[in-house]
């Protein structure tokens, strides 16, 4: 990728390391007795930090000067924007003074920088309509996972995954509904990039004829 590319997507890493670091400080401020590890094995149940975190080391990856498949640039594009789509329609709180900047970079800034991103500058050809499908592995891993943690401390991260509080047919039916919304999106997502990139040449194409970029 190019300078600019390798820079910006370091920049949108490190806020989006910035963003969980100071939402831990603020944490640990509010609750002294509470340890550095402890308060991050904690956030570690929520999926906005988990993909963020997903979300950063791609983008120190790519910040390296390293080769990464329009796959994954895809898919952690797919998986942030979400992030930001459910927080604002279901989750969103009404915060104010240092609280409100971790929210807003990690629901907002950073998803909508990365999805600029991608648009911009991320390679897109070679996607087809069966990674949307792949992409849905992510999502299925965290209910797991989530609903793993709760039934062992009894903390359930959203209200859509507490059994609890909407019963298991109403977290089947939560997660059935963000996975169909994961699903079109992505879908969506590799037609837009299919015609973004209508009429230039697959890599692959580029080095038979080219032997220089074999």
């Amino acid at each position: 990728m190019s300078p600019i590319a390798r820079i910006t997507a370091g920049l949108i890493g490190l806020f989006a390391v910035g963003s969980i670091g100071l939402d831990m400080w603020i944490s640990l401020s509010a609750h002294p007795d509470r340890t550095f590890l402890a308060e991050f094995w904690r956030l570690l149940r929520c999926f906005t930090i988990l993909t963020n975190l997903m979300l950063a080391g791609l983008c120190f990856w790519v910040a390296s000067g390293r080769r990464v498949a329009p796959f994954w640039t895809a898919a952690v594009a797919l998986w942030i924007a979400i992030v930001g789509i459910v927080y604002h329609l279901l989750l969103a709180r009404d915060l104010s003074g240092i609280d409100w900047w971790p929210d807003f970079g990690l629901h907002t800034f950073v998803p909508v920088s990365y999805v600029l991103w991608w648009l911009v500058f991320a390679p897109k050809a070679g996607l087809r309509f069966v990674d949307g499908l792949s992409w849905l592995g992510w999502p299925a891993a965290y209910v797991v996972y989530a609903l793993g943690r709760g039934a062992l401390d009894g903390v359930y991260p959203y209200f859509f995954l507490n059994p609890v509080k909407s019963g298991w047919m109403g977290v089947a039916g939560w997660s059935a509904g963000l996975c169909g919304a994961f699903f079109v999106g992505g879908i969506a997502m590799i037609a837009l990039a299919k015609l973004l990139t209508k009429g230039r040449p697959h890599p692959a194409d580029a080095a038979l004829r080219d032997p220089q970029l074999r």
